[in-house]
């Protein structure tokens, strides 16, 4: 999921995140099945019910915590969400298994896409640019400073892998 993360900083169109990820991942993997299979029935469905149902026919056996099944509801609610910050996050979680995972790996992905700035107001408003963390000296952190501080480490590295 981290690949497609990345990838959405370079391009804003799904299929192709999907694809970089997809990349990312043993070609012959169990995981690697799973999102192509996903892939081929979000083209052949368009439902996610649809999908949900494939998904968890062939999938749902496996822990609700697993990568495998969870990772084919990410790729679910991405190319059935069709881009939309709500509908794709609500999709992958009314897929059920690992909800809050699923939930903030496709709201990282579109984040990415849209910009803080164009992130719906009902789902950042209420956290008040606040995070709750127990890592010490980091709870009740601005959320938009994180970011920023994430952002310039980033670039810093990038720099510093660049010139070596």
């Amino acid at each position: 999921m981290g690949s497609m993360i990345s990838a959405a900083f370079a391009t804003n169109d799904v299929e192709k995140i999907v694809k970089i990820g997809l990349s990312e991942i043993p070609k012959r993997s169990r995981l690697a099945e799973a999102v192509k299979d996903t892939v081929k029935w979000s083209g052949k469905y368009g439902d996610w019910k649809k999908v949900w149902d494939r998904i968890n026919e062939k999938y749902g056996g496996y822990s609700p915590v697993h990568t495998i099944n969870n990772a084919a509801l990410v790729i679910m609610g991405l190319l059935c969400g069709e881009g939309d910050f709500e509908k794709s996050i609500t999709t992958s979680v009314m897929g059920g298994f690992d909800t809050d995972c699923n939930g903030a790996t496709i709201g990282s992905i579109l984040g990415v896409i849209l910009g803080a700035k164009n992130l719906p107001k009902k789902w950042i408003k209420p956290l008040n640019n606040r995070i709750e963390s127990y890592i010490l000296g980091y709870n009740n952190s601005q959320i938009s400073e994180l970011a920023k501080r994430t952002f310039r480490l980033a670039k810093k590295s990038m720099q510093t892998s660049s010139t070596t």
